[in-house]
């Protein structure tokens, strides 16, 4: 596994215990676990965040509901056969977590920055309020062949920007990851409430030399 491509995709998130750890799988005979992470936004509201992590790593720790912890890993997708039909999950999988010292500031309680490749149209539209967003789904190699597919939203100037991005195109994202509440219509009567989970790009470059789109 090379640095360069652990370096593709990288979280880093602070906040608080706000599920039991549960059972999720095992691999290669290595147990693994979930549970939610609560992270304040700058705003009033929270972001409720997936977490998946190995028992290899929590044995030292004391992980209860309330524990203010740092983990730090990358986002993951996998796809879960659900009612007939596929559905992308997305989970952070810690690579290191550490219970956080509550005396110490939270500055930035939420960062990723990922590498990776536009692997659907974008789609832009606008919200109600008049606010411009642009829907990208971006692919994140990893090793052994595999890849993350992270939906990303892109804001405003931005917005506008990757409107015009092509598939294949390479670009560098940072932002947040955040979870939104949606409601599903199941039937006449019949309204369910999910959760969605996406990154919120506050930055990104692209790399030209290698994007097929086509110059101004």
């Amino acid at each position: 596994m090379s640095d360069k491509v652990i370096d593709t995709n990288k979280v880093t998130v602070i906040g608080e215990i706000h599920s039991p750890l549960a059972f999720s799988h095992e691999m290669y005979g290595e147990g693994f676990y979930i549970f939610k992470m609560k992270v304040a936004r700058l705003s009033d509201h929270n972001d409720v965040l997936p977490i998946t992590i190995s028992e290899r790593i929590i044995m030292d720790e004391n992980l209860e509901i309330g524990k203010i912890v740092k983990v730090e890993g990358q986002l993951r997708s996998y796809n879960k056969y659900v009612d007939g039909k596929n559905k992308l999950i997305l989970t952070i999988f810690a690579r290191e977590i550490a219970l956080y010292d509550e005396k110490d500031e939270i500055k930035n309680p939420n960062q990723i920055y990922l590498d990776g490749y536009i692997c659907k149209d974008p789609v832009y539209r606008s919200t109600p309020f008049g606010r411009e967003i642009t829907d990208l789904l971006i692919a994140v190699n990893r090793p052994y062949n595999k890849s993350d597919y992270i939906p990303c939203i892109a804001w405003g100037r931005n917005a506008r920007f990757s409107e015009k991005l092509k598939v294949g195109d390479h670009l560098k994202i940072w932002g947040r990851i955040q979870s939104r509440q949606y409601q599903k219509k199941l039937g006449e009567d019949q309204v369910i409430t999910k959760m969605a989970y996406e990154v919120s790009i506050s930055k990104m470059e692209v790399a030209q030399e290698e994007n097929n789109q086509e110059e101004n």
